[in-house]
């Protein structure tokens, strides 16, 4: 029982024809078959039925089939085809024990089952042992010819058909030999193979194209069971290494490896079942072709599940992985190696295409993670790329230097990247990806330099804006001859000097001579933009700048001291200085001067405006010079200011003029009126004419004269103290009522001033010491009186004496 332990019997075939695929699965996995490779071998044996066919197998392979109970009569014992394994045989042999022939219980016209399974064993066994009776050797009518006529027309229905070793066991010998046996048995095979119809293909072809015959010869188990040990014994060693060059089956062809074997013997018994002829190249190519992908499909599906490539795959979603081509191409290897140590054994046109589709599928698995993996590498190799353009350029290198080395060695590590994750069995070309890079590059350092120029010029601007457009204002709010070449000047110099420093900050990003060109006059172009835009923007100011103009030459003096219209000055005079000086802003800023060109802008604006009565024909004078839309010499461009508009703004500005100039008159007038106390002449007339009397009594006595001289006094120390002319220039009432309050307190003042200075002792210096009352009187001219809104404050040259009410005094 111990021997017979691992042969793993196996109902392949039941008696009806149906196939135990199941079982033949369970029955492979139990043998370990599938690892076998072409290492393994397949016995078969056929014969009459109750020849003793399981006993010899059973004795032979150590099997456990099921044997015929002799005591209980002779029947059948084995339905169908069983399947063991030969137990202590290496390579690994299988065994099949197949349903005798000629049973009564079949029938001698049920033969189909017969010639299935004959045509089965020779299609997929390497040895079949034809079990035979020795005395039916040299007889025509023998139990074993109908077997061998089976045997010999399946084979022919066999496309192409292995070579098999026929072993011809001759049961129950007798006293003759078997050389003497042998002979007349391969005759009666001979005569079977010749009698038997072949395709017009095989009518020539010899038996022993398609067998290897041999003959052995057993003594009778039931007589002499030890000698049949022995023989049987002997027979087994034959077994061993039967697939070796020179074994039993060392020449056998068209072997279905092990892993294939179940679909193999599966899909024969299918065809043989639809009583087909059956193709064994055929069906050896398509048992490779369902092997083979079941294999592939397996490998691929283990690929898919593998936590190395589960672990890669995940990785590369989020960063670049280090050795990714390296890693990929090993497991795909791995991959590969194992699907060809199982498919090594078939057809190799099968194998070999099976190995590309599965190769196929797997590059088509792995290819966008390959992808995503380029896009990784060129992502975050152009951030480098950016960063290090950008500590470049910080650093001080020029751009063109900067971006040339930049881009030269992150191209390198793009493509040292790219090689680090080539997959080797994958022939992807990464010049598109490579190109997108360089493209990419290409890209950002036009971004980087446009940024930079635009930088460079947003700087050269403003200082062109700040050198250009404070200064150049200041010069047209000063409008004079030379306003124009001083801006040109300041406009050349500060031009100059910005496009000079601009083209040395150009010679780094090394461009050609005809875009530095371009750049430069476009920086030359935007200073000239802010020169005409700040006169345009004055221009529009023109009226507000020529009445500013004339308001503060008018109301100052030369000295920039505000004017006080006391009727000395010549108003006319100054009003023509101030319109002069006007009119010359008007026409600085009618045009754009900036190129030297010579215009009559000034001499037309002074001809018809001011000088239009002086020396004009009158022929001249009928024709208005600034009745024109466009100056002469002047293009529509640098126009400002038309003539027309020129004339109107001159007319707006004397209107607009005009109340100041009478406002200076009339404040003239009333100076001139406040500051003259003589009467008119008629009235000087009248008293000397009335007066004469008088007149003549004052010279008769002079001591009239010598009254009227201290009234005079007094009276001209009360005008100064008082300062009534001041008094009287708020209005006449507001003089009145102030002097009334003022009148009596100063008199009084006056008074007690005469009397104290009456009382003082004689001193020794008589300049310092007043001897009359007209020369005390006439010390009181010198009086200051300081006044503000809140008091007055009477001072004299010993210091203040009285204080007035509030009052405010304006000394002339």
């Amino acid at each position: 029982m111990d021997k017979e332990a691992g042969c793993c019997s196996t109902h392949l075939i039941e008696g009806d024809g149906t196939f135990n695929a199941q079982g033949l699965d369970d029955f492979i996995k139990q043998v370990k078959l599938a690892e076998c490779g072409l290492s393994y071998a397949v016995v078969a044996i056929m014969g009459p039925q109750s020849s003793g066919k399981s006993t010899l197998l059973n004795n032979l392979f150590y099997t456990n089939f099921k044997e015929m109970d002799a005591y209980r009569g002779r029947s059948q014992t084995t339905k169908g085809i069983w399947m063991a394994r030969c137990v202590g045989i290496e390579p690994c042999t299988i065994v099949m024990d197949l349903e005798g022939t000629d049973g009564r219980e079949r029938g001698e016209d049920d033969t189909a089952f017969e010639k299935q399974s004959a045509l089965f064993a020779l299609a997929v066994s390497d040895i079949v042992l034809i079990n035979m009776w020795c005395h039916d050797i040299g007889r025509e009518q023998a139990a074993n010819k109908p077997l061998l006529k089976t045997v010999f027309q399946v084979m022919l229905r066999l496309f192409s058909p292995r070579k098999t070793t026929l072993m011809f066991v001759i049961r129950d010998k007798t006293r003759t030999p078997l050389e003497n046996l042998e002979p007349v048995l391969r005759e009666d095979i001979q005569k079977i193979w010749d009698s038997v119809p072949k395709p017009e293909a095989h009518k020539q072809t010899p038996l022993s194209e398609f067998f290897n015959v041999e003959v052995v010869a057993l003594s009778s188990f039931e007589e002499k069971e030890e000698q049949f040990k022995e023989q049987v014994a002997n027979l087994r060693q034959r077994f061993f290494h039967s697939i070796a060059p020179n074994g039993l089956a060392g020449d056998r062809r068209g072997v279905v490896p092990a892993s294939g074997f179940s679909f193999s013997a599966q899909q024969i018994w299918e065809v043989i079942k639809e009583n087909k002829d059956l193709d064994l190249p055929a069906h050896k190519v398509m048992v490779a072709t369902v092997r083979c992908e079941e294999i592939a499909n397996e490998k691929y599906s283990l690929f898919v599940t593998n936590q190395d490539w589960c672990d890669l795959e995940e990785a590369v979603q989020s960063h670049i992985v280090p050795g990714f081509g390296r890693k990929l191409s090993s497991m795909i290897d791995s991959c590969l190696s194992s699907y060809d140590e199982e498919a090594t054994y078939f057809e190799d046109s099968v194998r070999s295409a099976k190995r590309r589709q599965l190769e196929e599928k797997l590059i088509q698995l792995v290819q966008p993670t390959y992808q995503l993996m380029l896009e990784h590498i060129q992502l975050e190799t152009l951030d480098k790329f950016k960063k290090s353009l950008l500590d470049a350029l910080s650093g001080g290198l020029g751009f063109a230097n900067a971006a040339r080395d930049c881009t030269g060695s992150f191209i390198r590590i793009f493509e040292e990247q790219c090689k680090d994750a080539t997959i080797k069995q994958a022939d992807w070309d990464s010049a598109k990806i490579r190109d997108k890079f360089a493209r990419d590059i290409d890209s950002h350092i036009a971004e980087v330099r446009t940024a930079k120029l635009s930088e460079l010029n947003a700087l050269y601007e403003s200082k062109l804006k700040e050198a250009l457009d404070g200064p150049v204002g200041a010069l047209l709010e000063g409008g004079g001859d030379d306003t124009w070449p001083a801006i040109r000047k300041l406009f050349h110099h500060e031009t100059k000097t910005a496009v000079s420093e601009f083209s040395v900050s150009l010679s780094g990003f090394e461009m050609d001579e005809k875009t530095n060109e371009e750049i430069l006059l476009k920086l030359e172009n935007y200073a000239r933009g802010i020169v005409e835009g700040k006169t345009k923007e004055e221009a529009a100011k023109a009226l507000y700048r020529m009445k500013e103009r004339f308001t503060s030459l008018f109301n100052h003096d030369s000295d920039s001291m505000p004017r006080i219209w006391t009727g000395k000055e010549d108003i006319r005079a100054i009003t023509k200085t101030a319109r002069s000086s006007s009119l010359k802003l008007l026409s600085v800023l009618a045009a754009i001067r900036l190129d030297e060109d010579v215009d009559k802008i000034g001499d037309t604006l002074v001809l018809a405006l001011v000088d239009h009565k002086k020396g004009a024909s009158p022929s001249v004078s009928l024709r208005d010079p600034l009745a024109s839309s466009a100056w002469e010499e002047v293009p529509a461009t640098k126009t400002l200011i038309t003539p027309v508009q020129c004339k109107s703004l001159w007319s707006q500005f004397q209107r607009e003029t005009e109340y100041t100039i009478t406002q200076a008159i009339a404040s003239q007038e009333a100076n001139k009126r406040n500051n003259n106390w003589l009467p008119p002449p008629w009235a000087i007339a009248a008293l000397v004419i009335l007066g004469f009397n008088e007149f003549m009594t004052l010279l008769r006595n002079p001591l009239w004269l010598l009254v009227i001289f201290v009234g005079y006094l007094l009276s001209k120390a009360l005008w100064v103290q008082l300062d009534i002319s001041g008094e009287f220039r708020n209005g006449m009432l507001p003089g009145i009522l102030s002097l009334s309050t003022k009148f009596l307190p100063t008199v009084t003042n006056l008074l007690r001033k005469l009397a104290e200075e009456g009382q003082k002792p004689v001193s020794a210096n008589p300049q310092k010491t007043p001897s009359n009352p007209a020369h005390m009187l006439g010390s009181y001219q010198g009086v200051e009186i300081e006044s503000s809104t809140g008091s007055s404050n009477v001072t004299t040259e010993n210091g203040p004496e009285y204080t007035s009410p509030p009052r405010h005094v304006k000394e002339q």
